[in-house]
């Protein structure tokens, strides 16, 4: 489902984020990327949403290679990806229930269906009581919950989360992993970047650890929840 080989990523100015990284993804799968700040984990997930190009290598999600998709084929790439990025880009003029159905209004999905879809992703991270306020109202664990419901009301295959719990209390972030593993459990596959390796633990699932934009290690977490 999401493949890199030897993918290497270097910015304007000479920095290398990315130094020939490679690995698997298969469907389904939940995996954590974890480093250091600066170690290339946004980047990384930039690439997966062809945000960002590799220099050299491949990036392969869906069967599609980001590198040769046309610009005009990348809105239809994004349909299967859930993106939950540190910038929330939330929309403070628009409440919360217009927030979420806005990604479903440029799709151009019918009127009613969206209000359905809506609602079902805001009732799935707990904020359906909430959908008529706006976003300067909520908490910040509420707001990240809002981010969550924008990214999966599309019902992607791929949920990629940039440090979802980041700057977010204990009982805060507990609640929004939570969140993101009951995805994982009806299929979803879950790529998700933490700076704090011992929330990936918790899971058993699979790390990938980057230092300096360097893949060090691929190993499974330590226990189940």
């Amino acid at each position: 489902m999401i493949s890199f080989n030897q993918v290497h990523k270097r910015f304007p100015g000479g920095y290398e984020a990315l130094k020939n990284v490679s690995f698997d993804i298969g469907e389904g799968e939940m995996v954590f990327v974890t480093g250091h700040s600066g170690a290339g984990k946004s980047t990384l997930l930039k690439l997966v949403a062809a945000i960002e190009h590799p220099n050299s290598g491949s990036v392969i999600v869906n069967g599609q290679n980001i590198s040769t998709l046309k610009s005009r084929a990348l809105p239809y790439l994004r349909r299967n990806l859930g993106l939950v990025f540190q910038d929330h880009k939330i929309l403070f003029d628009r409440s919360v229930f217009e927030n979420v159905m806005l990604p479903l209004q440029i799709c151009g999905f019918d009127h009613r269906e969206s209000i359905k879809r809506t609602r079902a992703a805001l009732d799935k991270v707990n904020l359906l009581q909430r959908e008529k306020s706006h976003p300067v109202a909520l908490s910040g664990g509420e707001q990240q919950r809002l981010c969550i419901a924008r990214a999966i009301v599309n019902r992607p295959s791929i949920l990629l989360a940039d440090e979802p719990t980041g700057n977010l209390d204990a009982d805060y972030a507990n609640d929004i992993i939570a969140i993101l593993k009951s995805f994982h459990q009806v299929g979803v596959t879950l790529l998700i970047a933490s700076h704090d390796e011992s929330i990936p633990r918790q899971f058993g699932t699979r790390i990938l650890k980057l230092k300096q934009g360097a893949m060090q290690i691929t190993q499974s977490g330590a226990g189940q929840v």
